[in-house]
């Protein structure tokens, strides 16, 4: 069998198409105007020596990760909170509480991780736009990678956990 270009360009635009209308329906999912929020726990403890490592750009010089132990699925408001961990190649880390809310989505930094072992709150934390212009996808890719179902969260920890350690996970943009 041969591989034709002209087969090659219609699969590459399918696949396109497939993608922006992905991320065109997460961002314009239906608002419930009655959804609200439940309280965000405070940060869990993590373990930076547990994290299960996914590939975010291949130019990222940062290696993200999550604790599994960290993830939490709110049924009530449909809620993926977890503790990202983005770690430089000199051994340098950044630690983020968040959460995703896959029906619209968005994402929310809870609070940063300080490296004298203290979790500070995020002033005014706001739902942002997971495909908005920000300097990391980080968020995007774990979503993508686990995270949500389209516009629903994982049905459980142990499924995105699952999703993550495949070697079928891998997204390519």
């Amino acid at each position: 069998m041969t591989f034709k270009p002209a087969a090659a360009a219609r699969l590459s635009c399918v696949a396109l198409a497939l993608a922006f209308s992905c991320a065109v329906s997460a961002q314009s999912a239906t608002d419930d105007p009655d959804w609200k929020e439940s309280e965000a726990p405070p940060p869990p403890a993590f373990d930076a020596g547990k994290l299960v490592t996914f590939d975010v750009s291949p130019n990222s010089s940062l290696v993200f990760g999550v604790d599994p132990a960290t993830i939490r699925i709110s049924n009530s408001d449909g809620l993926v909170r977890y503790v990202m961990v983005a770690t430089s190649a000199s051994g340098a880390r950044n630690v983020m509480y968040e959460g995703i809310r896959c029906a619209t989505g968005e994402y929310k930094t809870y609070a940063r991780y300080s490296p004298d072992g203290r979790w500070t709150p995020v002033a005014n934390a706001e739902w942002r736009s997971m495909f908005g212009n920000m300097p990391s996808k980080h968020v995007l890719r774990f979503a993508k990678a686990g995270a949500c179902d389209n516009a629903a969260p994982a049905p459980s920890v142990t499924v995105l956990i699952s999703r993550l350690k495949s070697p079928n996970f891998r997204i390519s943009e």
